[in-house]
């Protein structure tokens, strides 16, 4: 058995100029059409998004705009926190809610390096910055 699919993402739009307003009609074009198709029997999740954000672009969409679309999927009141920690995981994210206690983990890291960098007696060794 063969199994074959594509998907298919279609933007059309016509513009009619009001003659009088503030925009000429040299700044749109009278019709735009856009087609992407991509076959779509193995393509994943990443891979659909992918093929998503070119269609965005495609009309219009600003990359930051596409960004923050794609993450308001995962940080909103709909999804687990147990989801969004998953998530926060995979791409070596923080959360706010976690700022505090990552905050004193470092001030213990200073300070463990502030110990290992004093010499013997006490001293504080000096940074040596090399000069070329």
């Amino acid at each position: 058995m063969t199994y074959e699919a594509t998907v298919q993402f279609k933007f059309d739009a016509t513009y009619t100029p009001k003659y009088g307003s503030g925009f000429s009609a040299d700044d749109f074009i009278p019709e735009e059409h856009y087609l992407i198709t991509a076959p779509a029997a193995d393509l994943n999740a990443k891979q659909y998004f992918k093929l998503f954000e070119k269609f965005m672009l495609c009309v219009g969409m600003c990359p930051s705009s596409i960004r923050s679309g794609a993450m308001s999927l995962v940080f909103n009141d709909y999804v687990t926190e147990e989801e969004q920690r998953k998530v926060c995981k995979e791409y070596e994210l923080t959360m706010d809610e976690d700022l505090d206690e990552k905050f004193k983990e470092w001030k213990i890291r200073d300070e463990e390096w502030v110990r290992l960098k004093k010499g013997p007696m006490g001293t504080v060794l000096e940074d040596k910055v090399e000069e070329e």
